[in-house]
């Protein structure tokens, strides 16, 4: 078994990396759990752990500093727990080789498609571009942009295509203990047209419930340790902290540069490890 003080010190990058990027975690932590020897559905079980202690201690600085769209969390949570459910159960059937090349794939495309997203308009969508249903949900918002210096208002939209794709990255979360932020980040951006640090304050709020979801699979299952899930969860609540901190201060772009790069790189690293 790793020892305790450096689980703590990996937990604390994968706190800070989660709260920057609304990842959970998870990316840093279980590449580098595997590298260290542990099984890799042990390393889900325990990053999926940790996913509940990121979101509470990020999601409540983000409520409180007013980045949080609460009608569009508690919307997209219905649909990401059921899926949650559904892809940890697929974990629990699955070979080592099929979750490691997994865990890479999804990396890279969510990469790839906020590469994509930085060619386009960064422009939250106008309240006469959204669809009925989205209107109807009441889901528009406002926050203080520190770094720009201006209050944003912005009115989400496409709310139930936004909802069948959170479906997906629930089960994301539940088959690799990730999160799914990327997914969740994604998806408010690029399809519903949340700023980026609506969405990634959002996803922080709605990766907790999504996590205990899955949790409960891994409970079952007798994936969770505790000697490895104690100092997992203490890290990635002192990162996590940290990174709220820094978050507000930084534009939406720089986020968005740093989130796209580490994602595909620790995603050809883990397709790499699942061929033998």
């Amino acid at each position: 078994m790793v020892s305790f003080e450096i689980v703590f010190l990996v937990a604390i990058v994968a706190g800070f990396f989660g709260a920057m990027t609304g990842l959970g975690g998870g990316t840093v932590i279980v590449p580098v759990l595997t590298f260290l020897g542990v099984d890799i559905k042990m390393a889900i079980a325990a990053s999926m752990v940790s996913v509940v202690a990121t979101s509470c201690s990020a999601a409540a600085m983000y409520v409180r500093q007013g980045l949080v769209n609460l009608k569009v969390g508690m919307y997209l949570e219905m649909f990401t727990v059921v899926g949650a459910v559904i892809g940890a159960s697929i974990t629990l059937a699955s070979g080592s080789q099929f979750l490691f090349v997994a865990f890479g794939a999804v990396l890279i495309v969510a990469g790839i498609s906020l590469i994509i997203k930085q060619r386009l308009s960064l422009e939250s969508p106008a309240r006469d571009r959204q669809d009925r249903f989205s209107r109807w949900l009441g889901l528009a918002g406002s926050y203080d942009d520190r770094a720009e210096g201006r209050r944003i208002i912005y009115y989400p939209t496409r709310a139930g295509l936004g909802g069948a794709l959170m479906l997906i990255a629930g089960m994301i979360a539940g088959l690799l203990g990730i999160g799914a932020g990327a997914f969740k980040v994604m998806v408010q951006d690029l399809i519903m047209g949340l700023p980026t640090k609506v969405s990634t304050s959002t996803s922080n709020m709605i990766i907790g419930v999504t996590a205990l979801a899955g949790t409960s699979v891994y409970l079952s299952a007798g994936l969770v340790e505790p000697n490895l899930a104690v100092p997992v969860i203490l890290g990635v609540v002192v990162g996590a902290f940290i990174g709220t901190l820094l978050l507000v201060r930084i534009p939406n772009e720089t986020i968005r540069s740093y989130f796209v790069v580490v994602v595909i790189l620790i995603g050809v690293v883990m397709i790499v490890q699942g061929f033998p």
